[in-house]
């Protein structure tokens, strides 16, 4: 068996694959990304995530849920009201969350223009 670290290892690499797996997709970073305001209830969390589905949501709170990165509080009163937190490790993971999303911003402009000069030279 290979030693921690020692590049035939790949453990760490297929463990880390499952959890990016788990958090990165576009709708987990822009849900945490909203949560990061505060609490929300589901319509109000969907409308400011944007262009999600009813059923894309739903998906993501029950998985963002499941890891420990999302709590749900119902609140007995008719109709019972439901209302999506960050926890403390969804707030740890905010501040990732937030680097990325500000580096996304400062660089997609050069992002564009790689896209237009590849496409240009791929028609040629």
């Amino acid at each position: 068996m290979a030693a921690p670290g020692n590049p035939g290892d790949t453990n760490p690499c297929e463990h880390i694959s499952r959890m990016l797996a788990r958090i990165s997709d576009k709708w987990t970073l822009l849900v945490v990304r909203v949560l990061g305001y505060g609490p929300r209830r589901f319509n109000a969390l969907r409308r400011e995530v944007g262009e999600i589905s009813q059923k894309m949501l739903a998906s993501t709170l029950r998985d963002l849920e499941e890891n420990g990165f999302v709590s749900r509080t119902v609140t007995p009163v008719t109709p019972p009201q439901v209302e999506y937190a960050l926890t403390d490790l969804g707030r740890e993971f905010l501040g990732p969350v937030q680097v990325l999303a500000g580096w996304v911003v400062e660089n997609s402009s050069r992002i564009d223009a790689a896209r237009a000069a590849y496409a240009e030279r791929r028609t040629l």
